[in-house]
């Protein structure tokens, strides 16, 4: 109806119809309008509930985005932005994937999940509890980490990092790979293997809690049964890991002063 009304007054049914035409696809081929950060946190809120304002400023932060920004500041979005961090959102979702393995997943410029590298795969592998994950050596290890041995050694000396023993000589596998990666991040803010305690305490004090929960079943002879536990263990360490994480945010929203 408003292209109608831009139409001349002498112009024929035809010319109209052109002038309509050509209009449509200029609308078609003119870019969309760039959003405000609280519009993109209110278009990607209908798929995840947890997105906010300071998380989109905090993924910005780590260098996952860059909007462009006003002459005043302001940031503004486009469209190709908007797509890029769903893409993010939903691997930290789906595949529980490190900023780091996100990051290195937007510099091949496929967002769609069709294609994921090696190391993706095996960080996946190593935050599930029934996936069979790959063995690796002390020196694998220390070249796949990229740390050096003495911080390894300190994360064993606090039970961080537990190898098993085989032919007397230590073994690690891909989650203790990414137990390495994790501790060597923290590592750069300053906190040693001996602040990492508490995650070790926590980890336990969460394990046995699940254990009475599902330990019979688990134990049972009936492999339908067992196979229902390992499902209901999944679920119940993601669950746990939810709560863990959004109890967290709120403690660090008080310490803010929000």
């Amino acid at each position: 109806m408003a292209i109608a009304t831009q139409t001349g007054e002498g112009d024929t049914g035809q010319a109209g119809t052109g002038r309509r035409s050509a209009s449509a696809a200029g609308s078609a081929s003119r870019p969309r309008k760039a959003l405000t950060i609280g519009a993109v946190a209110k278009i990607l809120s209908q798929e995840f509930d947890d997105i906010s304002i300071s998380k989109i400023r905090y993924l910005e932060d780590q260098k996952l985005l860059a909007p462009r920004r006003t002459q005043g500041g302001y940031r503004l979005y486009s469209q190709a932005d908007v797509e890029r961090l769903r893409a993010i959102l939903r691997m930290q979702r789906d595949e529980f994937l490190p900023l780091r393995v996100i990051r290195q997943e937007l510099a091949t410029g496929d967002f769609t999940g069709a294609r994921r590298g090696s190391e993706a795969a095996a960080t996946r592998r190593a935050a599930s509890v029934d996936a069979p994950v790959a063995t690796l050596t002390l020196e694998e290890l220390l070249d796949e980490a990229g740390v050096s041995e003495g911080l390894l050694r300190e994360l064993q000396e606090f039970g961080i990092v537990q190898p098993e023993r085989r032919d007397g000589r230590s073994v690690y596998d891909e989650t203790d790979l990414e137990i390495v990666r994790a501790a060597s991040e923290l590592s750069q803010f300053g906190v040693a293997g001996r602040n990492l305690r508490v995650f070790r305490t926590s980890a336990d004090r969460e394990a046995a809690l699940l254990q009475q929960l599902v330990g019979p079943a688990l134990r049972s002879r009936s492999q339908a049964r067992r196979k229902e536990a390992i499902e209901n263990l999944e679920s119940l360490a993601a669950v746990c890991g939810h709560l863990k994480h959004l109890l967290l945010v709120r403690d660090l929203r008080r310490l803010k002063g929000d």
